[in-house]
């Protein structure tokens, strides 16, 4: 269709009614339009909120529903509360037990060790006195049981586990078979790292965010190393009836001291960045997984009654109300 010159005038008068009316347009939609739509979260756990020790024990009473954000919460202080909430009751023996039993022996063998060291230290000096006197002293020192030190670390570590493994089973428990559930892949990724990326089905993602943290792992340990061993060398250069003769000066020691403590606390940060930021990625992008944009990517013009300001809003106008006003009305669709 051709367009003559009658046609461009009128065009042109709508499309600057339109321009001298949008701000009216906008200001009456403020008035009419709903911009939270709280019905996207209607159902969905969240961990926008704050504990609640309410929620919490009118979750555990089974009186009222309870956020996982909350329930995790209450269950790294209340043992066992995850098992409570889901009426898994039979749970709670291997829970205490185990923890009880991996607490208990560790206490144990670290006493047993103890013991031990101070045992080998007593005879060590006992020696040493009798030595003095006679040199032909036979050595009786007791050895120092670092079999119950191990056994120790293991029960503790046990211990750990079993706590690791009752907060998991809680977060793996809740509203199963509900999908997403951001606060639960942001639990997930709390106990273990990459694993919100794999409850939202970006398998992808967990080797860029298990390089990252194993190289920063791999950099705080090497730079940790190089840090005590300059140290250990100023120490020595610096301490007073020494006779320290080594490569390194006192002042070289003291600059890559400095240089690889500093190196280490950086690597400390980049570690617990990258931790944050699949904690963080694990939220976010389950909150997206139902996010569906339409392939129907469209504008469309229509012609519009708008309404002045005043009809809605005090305004000053003279002392007369504005005149109903004719613009075009333009919409997306995405």
């Amino acid at each position: 269709m051709r367009l003559n010159g009658l046609h461009i005038v009128l065009v042109t008068v709508l499309l600057g009614a339109g321009a001298l009316t949008a701000s009216a347009q906008f200001k009456q939609d403020a008035f009419t339009q709903t911009y939270a739509d709280t019905t996207l979260m209607e159902g969905k756990d969240t961990t926008d909120k704050l504990f609640s020790f309410q929620e919490f024990f009118g979750g555990l009473s089974h009186k009222r529903e309870a956020r996982i954000g909350t329930l995790f919460a209450g269950s790294t202080v209340f043992i066992g509360s995850y098992q409570i909430y889901h009426k898994q009751y039979w749970k709670l023996p291997i829970v205490y037990g185990g923890i009880g039993a991996g607490v208990g022996l560790g206490t144990y063998y670290t006493v047993k060790y103890k013991k031990s060291v101070k045992a080998h230290d007593q005879s060590l000096e006992a020696y040493n006195e009798a030595y003095a006197l006679d040199p032909n002293t036979p050595l009786t020192v007791s050895a120092v049981d670092t079999r119950s030190k191990t056994l120790g670390i293991c029960m503790f570590g046990m211990a750990a586990a079993v706590y690791w493994a009752t907060l998991m089973d809680g977060a793996a428990n809740y509203k199963r078979g509900v999908y997403p559930q951001a606060g639960k892949a942001t639990i997930y990724s709390i106990l273990l790292p990459g694993l919100g990326q794999a409850y939202n089905g970006e398998y992808w993602k967990i080797p860029i965010y298990w390089g990252c943290m194993a190289g920063a792992t791999h950099f705080l340990v090497t730079n940790d190393i190089n840090y005590k061993r300059y140290k250990r060398i100023h120490n020595e250069a610096t301490t007073p009836g020494t006779s320290y003769s080594g490569p390194i000066s006192a002042e070289t020691a003291l600059y890559y001291r400095d240089v690889f403590r500093r190196y280490r606390d950086y690597s400390i940060v980049a570690l617990v960045g990258f931790y944050l930021l699949q904690v963080i990625d694990a939220n976010v992008f389950s909150y997206m997984l139902d996010f569906d944009m339409s392939n129907d990517i469209s504008m469309q013009l229509e012609p519009a009654i708008i309404e002045p300001l005043d009809r809605y809003a005090i305004a000053s106008t003279g002392g007369r109300l504005s005149q109903t006003s004719f613009g075009i009305r333009m919409g997306f669709r995405f």
